[in-house]
């Protein structure tokens, strides 16, 4: 079988790779320039400018997918913004436009909404009992 797996990229801000113990003789000259460099391959840099992993073309890569195998993965990097068409059926919503949260209790959906407020959307609510709450009051009526 041939896995195919999603993954959340996350931007790498200076401060967390510059956290932590100095290495000996490290200095802040040193640690800003490592950031600098880590920051720079992590941006939108043609692949192999910078990587040294093999390459792989769409000949190479479409019979692994039509001939899985447990020990192979293929693994979407993609950012959010980059398949929540595909993912979720609309297109990202507007700053502007009403935004409703909500996962299993209303936790995860409180942090959402939260992220996006601080995102600059500004018409966001959580949907507190989130589906816990939904599916329970949704059994007691009848079709």
């Amino acid at each position: 079988m041939f896995r195919i797996a999603l993954a959340r990229s996350r931007v790498i801000s200076r401060s967390s790779i510059t956290a932590g113990p100095n290495p000996v003789g490290a200095t802040a000259a040193t640690k800003n320039i490592s950031a600098t460099l880590c920051f720079n391959r992590f941006n939108s840099q043609k692949a192999g400018d910078f990587w040294t992993a093999p390459v792989l073309t769409y000949e190479q890569v479409k019979p692994r997918t039509e001939q899985p195998t447990p020990s192979a993965y293929l693994i979407d990097v993609r950012e959010p913004d980059e398949v929540i068409l595909e993912k979720f059926g609309f297109e990202k919503p507007k700053a502007d436009q009403e935004i409703v949260f909500y996962c299993r209790s209303g936790k995860r959906s409180a942090s959402a909404s939260d992220i996006a407020q601080k995102n600059g959307f500004t018409n966001v609510f959580n949907y507190e009992g989130s589906w816990l709450d939904w599916t329970s009051r949704e059994q007691g009526k009848s079709s």
